[in-house]
């Protein structure tokens, strides 16, 4: 099956949200109405990333999400892969690879010097296919305090 990515409209805010709620269905934290209006933001703010739809033979896959991060240590400008989620029905048929290498061409394209990307330990499926894909992992761990 070709996988294609396009770019998110407000028409597919329901959608994504819907995806992310499956993505973050383990995390009691996540806020649907936080999550819609951020997604919005960025929508709005193309210059500071981008939402994408993940699509096969025009069917939704997934969705993609890339925003801009800049770090003295990668010599600026860098892409952060906020979220990658493929749908379960399309799991293990290279929509993820295809994903990576089609958020390493945005950064690509507009100059950002590295790709970054935070995974949960145990999910051993993504890390193996991250690994494939050229990551490597750092002996760091995230730290996050809301403000």
């Amino acid at each position: 099956m070709p996988v294609t990515f396009r770019p998110a409209t407000a028409t597919d805010l329901d959608r994504v949200v819907e995806m992310m709620a499956q993505l973050y269905a383990h995390d009691s934290a996540f806020d649907a109405g936080r999550a819609r209006r951020a997604t919005e933001g960025l929508l709005a703010e193309p210059e500071s990333g981008g939402v994408w739809m993940i699509e096969t033979d025009g069917t939704p896959a997934g969705y993609v999400v890339l925003v801009l991060g800049y770090s003295l240590e990668f010599g600026g400008r860098f892409g952060l892969l906020d979220e990658l989620y493929v749908i379960e029905g399309c799991r293990g048929s290279g929509a993820g690879g295809e994903a990576l290498a089609f958020a390493e061409r945005q950064c690509r394209a507009r100059g950002w010097q590295a790709l970054r990307l935070e995974v949960e330990r145990e999910n051993h499926r993504a890390i193996a296919l991250y690994r494939r894909s050229g990551f490597q992992a750092h002996d760091r761990f995230p730290m996050t305090k809301w403000m």
